[in-house]
Order: structure tokens, then C-alpha cells, then sequence
């Protein structure tokens, strides 16, 4: 079949089978949207920024399982896509991007709006390509949708020359692809699976480490199924966050930096710590020294760079998640089963623990608590297809703690490139994902006025989202740590909490602005705009001192976790 490179490009697409990218168009990349004009049976998603596009694709990776897909012109449109690009890469987010790039004939003369995006993305994908023959692009795109979703997820990049977009080839998209260098692991070691379940089984204080892999793996059900068979305590990461139901009486909380204190108590005094598609993070473990340091470490993995990277691992076990906990299960059901007793006490032990130490707030007076948002939040929208979104601060660390998470998929957050602005944008890409369930954006005041044009994208490609902001008036995580750790000296982090008015700026933009300044107006607010359908911004005021614990210290140990103090009870 005749046509040109961007055609094939929209038809590689529709092979792949992707319903929905997200992009701007721009003078290198004009081609291929002029073959969407043409016609295609791809939905565009027109953001206003290239980051906006390239978290709105990851949003969607997110909430659908599916690999996401943005597009950009050449030069600033390729290097405004470099931070989701860098996202994706540490959080394992399953991308695409497609940008243009100037004429072959002008590559490398510092033509309008040439860069190498190539060379400045490599460090932060799982591979790229600069298509210099129009006969490659099925090919290439049939590659670049394979090494995106296998192994460990991650981004990839396609960069096109518009003069390579307009030549002509006869179209035939590949079944298979064929890419020597690339074999993730398809299996798993036996003796690696009967060594784990037998550690397992006679542990007396096991933990189950649950991270993203988890999810990105689809092996939920599985991690269930071995938590439950082997009675063993879970405790998930930020990003594994939804991998196990949170409301379940095995789930114990979240490690690390702010984390619950009975959580890192259980990580830290375990003998047997079961990690799953984790990778000990330094926001989890603390002082990496002082972690879990009497624990025999079972690491399960489908990378195997991550085996030892940073925690010795005892009992490395390689391979597909889905496959390899399942088979732990089995394993470690047999020793139940053959008289093994599960870890009873241990689990009371962790019970006792997470009622001593709850996490709390003290009261606000006259301002909104924070917590009482995320709270009342949890209350409204409990049993029902909710996804959250967040930008990244204080208030993702509240939504982690307070928004109970039944499924996966559906809490999104930046994890380890820790992205401000992420929040909005991705939630227009999960509501594309997946328009049945309703959408709610957690985002803080910093955050929000780096990407709330992205408002506009959900208004007019009715994708309507709501926004909870957690409006304190400041950065708020820089500003807590001027207070712990620089004496106190608030150093240009003020944003002012009137200016901008969020309200009208939510309605400029074409949606519904809700002011929220008490606690008796929270919940009348929430339901109005559950209620509403329409693109919603609640704009909360909270109290501008309240600070995000527990927390362990940058650098600390587990053990050095600083707790909650009401002021009022503070020494002075």
C-alpha cells in the first residue's frame, strides 16, 4: 500500500492499537498531523504545553495499563517533552513519543529549531530512534510499542525528519519484531521460587515490600493471593500504592520519608522482607545502612539491574511478576498446608502498633486542616471508580495517607522524579483512559500554576476532571523543610493564597470555581462537584503551618521518625 511516512506513522498507531495520543502540532511534525486531518482513527488530544501532553500520555499509561502516546514538533516542542520523558524512565511508565525533526539535508546545521533530541533523552529512555530511511518506520514503530511495554515498562523515543514523513513507501506493518539485543526474562528459576517459599513460610516476622512493578506486572491478584495463603503483612510503596486493597485487614500502611511510624517499625524489625517490583529508594529506606538490618531480603524482579543494586538481595528471584509471585504462592501455600503455622502473633504485634501510633492533626481553629480535606474526600467517594491524580509536596504525601485505595491504577503520582505539575495534566490523560470513572486531581498551590492551563484541554475535549487544591499560600514542602532544617529562614517560598484567584481562573478557563475556607463548607463542595460533571477547581484554603508527618528526616533512619506534635502541646 503507497503512502508517506506519516501515514504510516498513524497507521503503525492504529496497529498498535492506540485510541488516544497527546500533542501540539508544530513546523517539523506538520506532515503527520496533516495526515490526521486525512483522517485517522486515533483520537488527538490538543494539550497546551508539551509537558501538559507528555503526563497527559502517562496518565493515561497509568489508569489504562496501555502503552501512552504524545507527539511534538521538533526542537522546544521535543525538550518540553524531556521531563515526562525522565518520569516515565524512573517511575517505569510505558511511553511513545513521537517528534519531528528538521530535514535530513539540515541535520546538524543548527537549523530552525533543530536539536538532538536523540542525544539529550538517551540517559532517560529504554531506547530511541532517529528514522533516516521511510521504509523503517513500521519497523521502528512496531520496536518502539514492543520495548515500551515488555521487561520493565518504560519510555521510548521517535524522532522523524519531516522530509522522511513525506516520502513515499509501500505500507506493510509487521507481526513480529526481531530485536537481538532485547530479551527480557519469560521465566522464572525453581530453585529460586522453592528457596523464597521456604524462607517465607518459616518466617516469624515477614514483610511483603509491594512497589510499582507490581502493578506495571499486572501481579495483584498474585501479591493477594501470597499475602493471604501465607498470612503475611503488606505494606506498599508510594507507587505501588492500589497494588493491594488498602482497607484489607493484611495491609499495614506505607514506608519511607512519610510514611506511617507502625509501617517502618514492621520494614525495619522483620526477618524476612519480601520485596516486589520494588527497588529500595532512599525515600523509602532512610539511612540505607540502618534498613531492615536483621531482615533476610527476597527480592522478586522482573529487571535484574535492580537485584543488589542497594539492598543485598538474599534470594534473588528473576522474571515476570505475574508468573513468579504466583508461583511463590502456590509454593508457599504447600507449606501452610503441610502444618507451617502462618504469623499470627507477628501480625497482632503490627495491629497493636498501628493503633498506638495513628496519624493525626491537631486542631485547626480557624483555619481548614489539610487532613480534614482528605478525609472528608476518602468519606464521599468510598466503593466507587475513583482515580486520583497528584501534583507532588506536602499534599500528595496527605493524599497517600488519607485516600484509601482499593484497585489498582488508580492512584497516579510522580514517584521518583518527584515532577511538580504533574498532577492536572495526567488527570486528563487517566479520564481519556478510562471515561467512566471520575477523576480527582489532589494538587497543591505550587504545583497547579505550573500546568493548570491543562484546564482548558479537559473543558474543551470534554474530559472533565476536578481539581481539590490544597491551598496553603506556599511551596509547602520546601517551606517545612526551611522550618526543620534552615532555622526556620522562609526563603522565597511565599505564592500568596488569594493571588491568583483560583475561582475566576477556573472559570476563565471554562470551568466551575468553588471557594472552600471552613470546615463546614468542605463536604458541601465535594458533593457539588461530584455531582456537577463539568471540570471543577475547589480551591481550599489551609492552614498555612501545618506541616506533613510522620517524616523521616532526609539521610536518617527509620527509627529517627519525627512524629506529630500539636503546637499547642509544643515546648516553646
Amino acid at each position: 500500500m503507497k503512502m508517506n511516512g506519516a501515514d504510516a506513522i498513524l497507521r503503525s498507531l492504529e496497529a498498535e492499537g492506540v485510541e488516544v495520543m497527546f500533542g501540539i502540532p508544530g513546523g517539523a511534525i506538520m506532515p503527520t498531523y496533516d495526515a490526521m486531518a486525512r483522517g485517522t482513527t486515533v483520537r488527538h488530544v490538543l494539550a497546551r504545553h508539551e509537558q501538559g501532553a507528555g503526563h497527559m500520555a502517562q496518565g493515561y499509561a497509568r489508569a489504562s495499563g496501555k502503552v501512552g502516546v504524545a507527539i511534538a514538533t521538533s526542537g522546544p516542542g521535543a525538550t518540553n517533552l524531556v521531563t515526562p520523558i525522565a518520569d516515565a524512565w524512573v517511575d517505569s511508565t510505558p511511553l511513545v513519543c513521537i517528534t519531528g525533526q528538521v530535514r535530513t539535508t539540515l541535520i546538524g546545521t543548527d537549523a530552525f529549531q533543530e536539536c538532538d533530541i536523540v542525544g539529550i533523552t538517551m540517559p532517560v529512555v529504554k531506547h530511541s530512534w532517529l528514522v533516516l530511511d521511510v521504509n523503517e518506520i513500521p519497523a521502528v514503530m512496531k520496536a518502539a510499542f514492543h520495548v515500551a511495554r515488555t521487561g520493565r515498562c518504560g519510555p521510548v523515543l521517535v524522532d522523524v525528519p519531516r522530509d522522511i514523513q513525506e516520502a513515499e513507501l509501500d505500507f506493510s506493518y509487521p507481526e513480529t519484531v526481531d530485536l537481538p539485543g532485547w530479551r527480557p526474562p519469560h521465566k522464572v528459576h525453581p530453585l529460586q521460587i522453592r528457596n523464597a517459599a521456604d524462607r517465607i513460610a518459616r518466617a516469624e516476622k515477614p514483610v511483603l515490600y509491594v512497589g510499582g512493578g507490581t502493578i506495571n506486572g499486572d501481579a495483584c491478584d498474585a501479591v493477594r493471593e501470597l499475602a493471604e495463603v501465607g498470612g503475611l503483612p503488606v505494606i506498599t510503596t508510594l507507587m505501588g500504592k492500589g497494588a493491594f486493597p488498602e482497607t484489607h485487614p493484611l495491609f499495614f500502611g506505607w514506608p519511607g520519608m512519610h510514611g506511617t511510624k507502625w509501617s517502618n517499625i514492621a520494614m525495619n524489625t522483620c526477618d524476612v522482607l519480601v520485596a516486589v517490583g520494588s527497588r529500595f529508594d532512599d525515600r523509602v529506606t532512610g539511612k540505607l545502612s540502618a534498613f531492615a538490618p536483621g531482615a533476610t531480603v527476597v527480592h522478586l524482579d522482573i529487571d535484574p539491574a535492580e537485584i543488589s543494586k542497594l539492598r543485598d538481595a538474599d534470594i534473588p528471584v528473576v522474571g515476570p511478576l505475574k508468573l513468579a509471585v504466583a508461583e511463590l504462592a502456590t509454593a508457599v501455600a504447600a507449606h501452610r498446608d503441610a502444618g507451617i503455622p502462618a504469623p499470627e502473633a507477628w501480625v497482632h504485634r503490627l495491629e497493636e502498633l498501628r493503633a498506638e501510633f495513628p496519624l493525626r492533626y491537631g486542631s485547626g481553629g480557624d483555619w481548614l486542616k489539610p487532613q480534614k480535606v482528605m478525609e472528608t474526600l476518602q468519606e464521599l467517594t468510598a466503593g466507587e471508580d475513583v482515580i486520583f491524580t497528584t501534583g507532588v509536596g506536602q499534599h500528595q504525601m496527605w493524599a497517600m495517607q488519607y485516600l484509601l485505595t482499593e484497585r489498582p491504577r488508580n492512584f497516579i503520582t510522580s514517584g521518583g522524579l518527584g515532577t511538580m505539575g504533574y498532577g492536572i495534566p495526567a488527570a486528563v490523560g487517566a479520564k481519556a483512559a478510562r471515561p467512566e470513572a471520575t477523576v480527582i486531581c489532589v494538587d497543591g498551590d505550587g504545583c497547579f500554576q505550573m500546568t493548570a492551563q491543562e484546564l482548558v484541554t479537559a473543558v474543551l475535549d470534554d474530559l472533565p476532571i476536578i481539581v481539590v487544591l490544597v491551598n496553603n499560600g506556599f511551596l509547602g514542602m520546601v517551606t517545612q523543610w526551611q522550618d526543620m532544617f534552615f532555622d526556620g529562614r522562609r526563603s522565597h517560598v511565599g505564592l500568596g493564597a488569594e493571588v491568583p484567584d483560583y475561582v475566576k481562573l477556573a472559570e476563565a478557563y471554562g470551568g466551575v470555581g468553588i471557594l472552600v475556607q471552613t470546615e463546614a463548607e468542605v463536604e458541601p463542595a465535594l458533593r457539588a462537584a461530584l455531582a456537577l460533571g463539568r471540570t471543577v477547581v475547589i480551591d481550599c484554603r489551609v492552614d498555612p503551618s501545618e506541616h506533613c508527618f510522620p517524616m523521616i528526616p532526609a539521610g536518617a533512619a527509620a527509627i529517627d521518625m519525627v512524629e506529630y506534635a500539636d503546637p499547642a502541646e509544643a515546648t516553646p
